[in-house]
Parts: structure tokens; C-alpha cells; sequence
């Protein structure tokens, strides 16, 4: 199976201004394979892009990459603050 991970900074970095600052979670339910990916807050905005473009670009390169087995990947962008756990 591809290195989703690294797929997934690869795009990613050149777009940020605080590459230190990514941050790609794994898990994985019963249908997907999913990457919680985490940026600076400041470069949120060019992650997402206007009207979210940079985003579904991102998206489609992603999914467009071959899986073994039934499951599907699925990458999520937290937009919010960081969940700290207390």
C-alpha cells in the first residue's frame, strides 16, 4: 500500500509557511482509512484554499491512489484549534 503519510506532506509542505508544524494522524474504521491532517493555524487558510479548491485538489490526488482491499482513504483537514486532552 502507498505511503499515504508521506503522500499527503509531499503536497502539503510546499504550500506552508511552517512545514515543522504538520501533523498527519492515522486511524481506521471498518470503510476508510483516515488521515486527520493538522497545520499551523496560519496556514489553515492556504491549505484550504478559496472556496476550499486547494483542498478538493489535494483531496483527488489522494484518492486517487490505489488501495488494497475494500476500504477507502479519506483525508480530514482540522480547521480548528488544537483538542488538547485534560
Amino acid at each position: 500500500m502507498i505511503d499515504f503519510k508521506a503522500l499527503i506532506k509531499a503536497i502539503v509542505e510546499p504550500l506552508v509557511s511552517h512545514p515543522e508544524a504538520i501533523d498527519i494522524d492515522q486511524t481506521e474504521t471498518d470503510r476508510f482509512y483516515e488521515y486527520h491532517l493538522t497545520v499551523d493555524p496560519a496556514d489553515v487558510g492556504r491549505v484550504i484554499g478559496k472556496q476550499g479548491h486547494v483542498a478538493q485538489a489535494i483531496r483527488t490526488v489522494v484518492y486517487s491512489s490505489r488501495v488494497d482491499g475494500n476500504k477507502r482513504v479519506r483525508l480530514i483537514i482540522n480547521d480548528g484549534p488544537a483538542k488538547t486532552l485534560e
